[in-house]
């Protein structure tokens, strides 16, 4: 039994080998050589159809590029719109009773009265001072007035004197009296304007004083500078206040801004007035508008700062909370794609795999512009492009594949 096996094993092969390597010669042998002829056409449609069983069978849909706007994306952070620290500046006690942090204030309103002490005492006395410069112009101007008439008196008698001298009717002596006169006069002119003058800066003086009076009384009540709400108590009663001692931090929500930072690659894309729109930490949407961009860049990180201003009418949004930010730029041509319709070259680059002509498979790399719930848009692609969906992975650049079309939506 064990040799009919081994017999039966080297048939099968010496037949296989004919079968095989021997077709040719094993037909003719058999009279098959006719059949060949008639059987040819009948081959090469069992050719093309084991060609098409190699070609790998993939889905693709052919994209249209759309108008879209290519917006930058930051990541910042709200800010309030102001926050100032009200602070003393003189020295006295508070004597009010405090507001409590969350208060709403308006422009104006009283956050720390102070102690004026001995500040009216100071105001009347100056007051007083003033006064009594002010009556001693009357004086000095009459002091004027009088030796600008001694000055003519003495400048009469000195043209008198000149003309008798020169006629021989007067004496030289009565000449050089009258000169003397005439310079002393002179002189109580000067000594007259000069007491005006100080009279008259007497009456600044005082007024000085008169002003520095009221505003250190001025200074006693400590106002909010616009309307917000109070992010800290107000000074409490009894403590002493010195010049720089904090009465109340107060801050302005409504509106409040947007704080990010561009990339120096995408700063001129956007200009002051661009609108723009924000997601909180919370879920929140907000818009706005970009009310400031800076013109100098960070040092360390080379960028610059950018604002928007976004209303904030119920205070729902608070200072410092985290915002993803999307500034609206100029419209560019871009393809919404799926997800799973991106890959990678050997390269590493990410892009996708398209049916090119003769139905070859060609990668082309893409720029990633957003990514929305329906897909990611993405740039760097010709107008019309036919995108391999499924079966991209399993093919390569330059392959031909038997590709099924379907439509963007399914």
């Amino acid at each position: 039994m064990r040799l009919i096996s081994f017999v039966n094993a080297f048939l099968v092969i010496v037949a296989l080998f004919f079968l095989v390597f021997e077709r040719d010669a094993l037909f003719a042998f058999a009279g098959r050589g006719e059949a060949d002829d008639s059987t040819a056409p009948e081959a090469e449609s069992i050719d093309d159809a084991a060609s098409d069983q190699a070609e790998i069978g993939v889905v693709a849909f052919r994209s249209v590029a759309q108008e879209v706007d290519s917006a930058v994306l930051l990541r910042g952070q709200t800010k309030a719109n102001r926050q100032v620290e009200v602070l003393a500046e003189t020295t006295s006690p508070v004597i009010s009773e405090p507001k409590r942090k969350g208060t709403f204030v308006e422009a104006g309103d009283l956050l720390c009265e102070l102690d004026p002490g001995t500040r009216p005492a100071s105001l009347a006395e100056a007051m007083a001072n003033k006064l009594e410069a002010e009556s001693r112009v009357p004086e000095a101007e009459a002091r004027l007035e009088e030796a600008h008439a001694l000055v003519a008196e003495a400048d009469n008698n000195l043209t008198a004197a000149r003309k008798l001298s020169e006629t021989g009717f007067g004496s030289e002596t009565r000449r050089i009296s009258s000169e003397a006169a005439m310079s002393t006069a002179e002189a109580g002119v000067k000594s007259a304007e000069a007491g005006l003058e100080a009279t008259r800066a007497g009456i600044e003086a005082a007024s000085a004083a008169v002003e520095a009076a009221q505003r250190e009384i001025e200074r006693q009540t400590i106002e909010a500078p616009f309307k917000g709400l109070l992010e800290s108590d107000t000074a409490e009663l009894g403590s002493l206040m010195q010049p720089g001692s904090l009465c109340a931090t107060v801050i302005q929500l409504n509106p409040i801004k947007l704080v990010g930072f561009v990339p120096e690659a995408e700063v001129n894309r956007i200009t002051v007035g661009s609108e723009a729109s924000a997601q909180l930490v919370t879920g929140l949407q907000v818009a706005g508008r970009v009310t400031f961009l800076s013109r100098s860049a960070d040092e360390i990180t080379r960028t610059f700062e950018v604002e928007i201003t976004v209303p904030n009418p119920e205070l729902s949004i608070r200072d410092g909370q985290t915002a993803d930010i999307r500034i609206s730029a100029e419209g560019a041509k871009a393809h919404l794609l799926p997800q799973s319709a991106l890959t990678l070259n050997k390269e590493g680059q990410v892009g996708i795999r398209t049916v090119s002509l003769g139905n070859a498979v060609d990668f082309m790399p893409i720029r990633l512009l957003r990514d929305t719930a329906q897909g990611v848009w993405v740039g760097g692609l010709p107008e019309t492009v036919d995108v391999i969906v499924v079966g991209q992975e399993f093919v390569t650049k330059g392959v031909v594949v038997k590709p099924t079309y379907r439509e963007a939506t399914e």
